[in-house]
C-alpha cells in the first residue's frame, strides 16, 4: 500500500503596488535636497544592497543598542504581544528596511497579508522577496508610497481579516521631528482604521555616552553608511562625488533626546548629479537625518493626538527602549470613507511640504507575481 502524498503547501502570492508618481524618488530627493539653502538628503534611502550590508555589521556592534535590544524585546514578550494583537491579522509596516523585526513578527504572528510600505521601491522589492523566502506561505503586497501621505490601502479579497495591525519598528518614528512624528502616526491611525492596532518602537535613550557609542561608532560604520549615500548617488544618478573628501558627524544631544547626523564637505569642490552641478564650501553640511529619543509621555502624547489609546508598553531591564501596543480610539475622516489631503511643516527651515491621497490609477499602478 502506497503512503499518501504529503499535502503540498499552499504559497502565498507577492505582489507590489505603485503609489507614487512614476519617476525616480531617489533623484527628486536628491535634487530637491541639493537644492536647498541647508543641503540634505530626505531620510529613507540608506538601504541599498551596500547600505544594507553596512547596517547589518553596525547592528553587531557593542554599542548599537537599537536592533539588538528591540528584537529581544520582541521575543521575550511575544506571547503577550500576540495576546494584543490577536488574530486574523493585516499587518501594515511602515518602511521596510532590512526586514529583520517583520520575520521575527510574522513567523509567530502569521498575518493573513504582509503590506510593507516604503518609499524606495528597490528596498521594498527586495525585503519583500526575502522573506517570501523565509516564508512562502506569507501573502505579500508592498507598497511603494511615502508613509506621510495618506493612501489607500488594496483590497484583499477572500482574506477573512478581522484587524489591521500598523508596525513602526526600528524607531522610525524618531526619525521624524514631532509635528512630521503626529502626521506619520494620524496615517497610520487612517490605515487601521476602527478597532485596529498600532505597535511602535521608540528609541528612549540613556545618556550622551550611549548615543555616542552608538551613532559615533569606534569601528566608522555610521560614517561609512552615511557616506555611501553619496556612493550611491555615484552608481545610479550619475554623480561624481569622491567620498573621501566628505567626513561624517553626529552630534548627541541627550538633553534634548536628539541625534543630528550629517556629512560635510572637507574642502571647496563641487559634484554632479543627473547632470546638474552642486557646490560646496569647506565644512558646509549635508544634513542626512535626525534620530530623536521621545519619554513615554512624549511618546504617549503624539499617540494620543493622533488617535491612539495606550494599551500596553515593553520595554528592556534598562528601559533606553520601548515597543508601545495601542489601540485606535475615536473615529476619523478616514473610517468615514472621506479621503485626506494634509499639509504640514516638513524641514527645519520652514519650508512645507504638501501630502494627500494617490489615486493608483494615476501613479502606473503595477503587478509582479
Amino acid at each position: 500500500m502506497k503512503p499518501e502524498p504529503a499535502p503540498e503547501m499552499q504559497h502565498g502570492v507577492v505582489r507590489f503596488y505603485n503609489f507614487l508618481p512614476l519617476g525616480n524618488p531617489f533623484l527628486e530627493a536628491v535634487l530637491a535636497g541639493f537644492s536647498r539653502l541647508q543641503k540634505a538628503i530626505a531620510p529613507g534611502f540608506f538601504f541599498d544592497a551596500q547600505g544594507a550590508r553596512l547596517f547589518a555589521a553596525l547592528c553587531e556592534q557593542p554599542g548599537y543598542y537599537l536592533l539588538r535590544t528591540e528584537v529581544g524585546i520582541l521575543r521575550q514578550n511575544m506571547a503577550a504581544i500576540l495576546q494584543f494583537i490577536g488574530a486574523g491579522v493585516e499587518l501594515i509596516e511602515f518602511r521596510a528596511g532590512i526586514g529583520v523585526q517583520a520575520a521575527v513578527l510574522a513567523e509567530q504572528l502569521r498575518p493573513l497579508v504582509y503590506v510593507p510600505v516604503d518609499l524606495d521601491g528597490g528596498i521594498l522589492e527586495r525585503a519583500s522577496r526575502e522573506l517570501a523566502e523565509l516564508y512562502p506561505w506569507l501573502n505579500i503586497s508592498g507598497m511603494r508610497a511615502d508613509v506621510k501621505r495618506s493612501l489607500v490601502l488594496p483590497k484583499f479579497a477572500g482574506l477573512p481579516i478581522r484587524r489591521k495591525l500598523a508596525f513602526l519598528p526600528g524607531a522610525m518614528i524618531g526619525s521624524f521631528a514631532p509635528e512630521e512624528a503626529v502626521a506619520v502616526l494620524q496615517n497610520a491611525r487612517r490605515l487601521v482604521g476602527a478597532g485596529g492596532v498600532l505597535l511602535a518602537s521608540v528609541d528612549a535613550g540613556k545618556g550622551r555616552e550611549e548615543l555616542e557609542s552608538a551613532y559615533n561608532d569606534a569601528g566608522g560604520l555610521n560614517a561609512r553608511m552615511h557616506l555611501n549615500l553619496l556612493a550611491r548617488i555615484n552608481r545610479e544618478l550619475g554623480g561624481d562625488f569622491q567620498s573621501g573628501r566628505f567626513s561624517y558627524r553626529a552630534d548627541c544631544d541627550s538633553a534634548l533626546g536628539l541625534v543630528s547626523m550629517r556629512i560635510e564637505s572637507r574642502y571647496a569642490q563641487f559634484a554632479h548629479v543627473a547632470g546638474r552641478r552642486f557646490d560646496f564650501a569647506p565644512g558646509e553640511a549635508l544634513e542626512t537625518g535626525i534620530a530623536c529619543q521621545y519619554s513615554d509621555e512624549q511618546f504617549q502624547a503624539m499617540a494620543q493626538r493622533a488617535g491612539f489609546a495606550l494599551d500596553s508598553i515593553w520595554t528592556d531591564a534598562a528601559q533606553r527602549f520601548s515597543i508601545y501596543g495601542m489601540i485606535a480610539t475615536r473615529c476619523t475622516d478616514a473610517d468615514t470613507g472621506v479621503r485626506f489631503w494634509s499639509r504640514f511643516t516638513a524641514l527645519h527651515d520652514g519650508s512645507s511640504l504638501c501630502g494627500g491621497a494617490v489615486d493608483p490609477r494615476q501613479s502606473g499602478l503595477t503587478f509582479t507575481a
